[in-house]
C-alpha cells in the first residue's frame, strides 16, 4: 500500500473527503484540521492500495492541491490490519502490476539530472570495463555492467516518448551523451598513459575471444537488448530494484564504451566501430522495448483500472 499525506486549504477539505469516500482501496483515513503550518491548511492522511492510487492522486491534483498545498506518498512496508486487507481486495489487479504514474514521472525526472555522482559512477564503470578488456576478464566486464547508472536515463526516454515530453527526452539524451563522452574520455586518457608506460600495446586485444562479443553486435545483441529494456521498465514500475541487476548484466553499454576507449588509445579503428555499433544497438533496443512496455501498461490500466465519478471543477466548494 501507499501512505498519502495531503495538505490543503480548509475550504477544500470537504471535497477531498468526498473524493476519498468514493474511492476504492482507501483506508486508515485521518483528518487533522489546521494541523499544517507550511503550507498552512488541513492535514489529511490515508493509506491506499497501490493499484488504486493513480485515480486518487490524479483527482487530488485536479483539485489544485499540488498548487495550493502538498501531496506526498511513501511505500507502506508493513500493514497489519483487516481494514487494509479489505482495501487491497477492493482494488482491481495486483499491486506488483500497478504503475503509479506520478511516482514514475518524478523518478525519471530525477534520473535525467547530470550529477557528479552519475558521472563518477559511469566513469568508474567504464574504466573497470576497460581494464576487463585489457586483461580479458569477463568478471570485470560483468562488474562494470552492474555498476553502470545509465538505465535511469534510458527509462526517462521511454517515459518521455510515452507522454510526448520532448524536454524530458532531450534532458535524458544530454545526460547519456555527456556521461558516456566523459567516461570514454577519462578511460581513453588512462589507456594512453598505460600505453606510454608500456603496459599495453598493439597485441593487447589479440586472442580475447571471451569478450569479443562486445565488438561484434548481431541479431542476438538486439534481441537481448529488447528483453532487457522490457524487464528494466517492469522492475522500475513495480518497484523491484533487485531485478535491475539482471538487466544491467544483460546489456553491454558500459563494456562497449570501455572497449571503445581502449581501442582508440591503441588505434584499432575496426574495434572502435564495433563498440559504437554495440552501444547503439543496446540503447536503441532498450528504448524500443521499454516504450512498448509502458504503452501496454498504460493501455491495460486505462481499461481495467479504477474510475471515480466526475467531481466538481477545480477550486469549487461544496455547499
Amino acid at each position: 500500500m501507499l501512505h498519502l499525506r495531503v495538505i490543503g486549504p480548509p475550504e477544500r477539505t470537504d471535497e477531498v473527503l468526498r473524493l476519498l469516500d468514493e474511492a476504492v482501496g482507501v483506508t486508515n483515513l485521518v483528518v487533522l484540521p489546521g494541523a499544517a503550518r507550511s503550507p498552512k491548511g488541513d492535514l489529511v492522511q490515508f493509506d491506499v492500495a497501490r493499484e488504486a492510487a493513480n485515480e486518487v492522486i490524479d483527482r487530488l491534483q485536479q483539485l489544485g492541491l499540488s498548487d495550493d498545498g502538498s501531496i506526498s506518498a511513501e511505500q507502506v512496508d508493513l500493514a497489519i490490519s483487516n481494514a487494509a486487507d479489505r482495501a487491497k481486495e477492493e482494488a482491481p489487479g495486483e499491486a506488483d502490476d500497478a504503475v503509479v504514474w506520478a511516482d514514475l514521472a518524478q523518478r525519471t525526472g530525477g534520473d535525467i539530472r547530470l550529477t557528479w555522482a552519475f558521472l563518477a559512477f559511469l566513469a568508474i564503470a567504464t574504466q573497470i570495463a576497460g581494464i576487463g578488456v585489457i586483461v580479458n576478464s569477463p568478471i570485470l566486464i560483468v562488474g562494470a555492467m552492474v555498476l553502470g547508472p545509465e538505465f535511469g536515463a534510458i527509462a526517462a526516454i521511454c517515459f518521455g516518448l510515452l507522454r510526448g515530453n520532448w524536454r524530458l527526452i532531450a534532458g535524458a539524451l544530454r545526460t547519456l551523451a555527456i556521461g558516456f563522452a566523459t567516461a570514454i574520455a577519462i578511460t581513453f586518457a588512462c589507456a594512453l598513459v598505460s600505453r606510454w608506460l608500456g603496459w599495453i600495446g598493439q597485441s593487447t586485444l589479440l586472442g580475447h575471444e571471451e569478450i569479443e562479443f562486445i565488438v561484434k553486435p548481431d541479431k542476438w545483441s538486439f534481441i537481448v537488448a529488447l528483453l532487457a529494456g522490457a524487464a528494466g521498465v517492469l522492475s522500475f514500475t513495480a518497484g523491484k530494484s533487485s531485478a535491475l541487476v539482471g538487466v544491467f548484466i544483460s546489456v553491454t553499454t558500459v563494456p562497449a564504451a570501455g572497449y571503445f576507449a581502449v581501442a582508440a588509445a591503441l588505434g584499432r579503428w575496426a574495434d572502435m566501430a564495433g563498440s559504437v555499433a554495440q552501444l547503439a544497438v543496446n540503447i536503441a533496443g532498450m528504448i524500443i522495448s521499454g516504450t512498448l512496455t509502458l504503452i501496454v501498461q498504460k493501455a491495460y490500466w486505462s481499461r481495467f483500472g479504477v474510475r471515480l465519478p466526475a467531481g466538481p471543477p477545480r477550486g469549487s466548494r461544496l455547499r
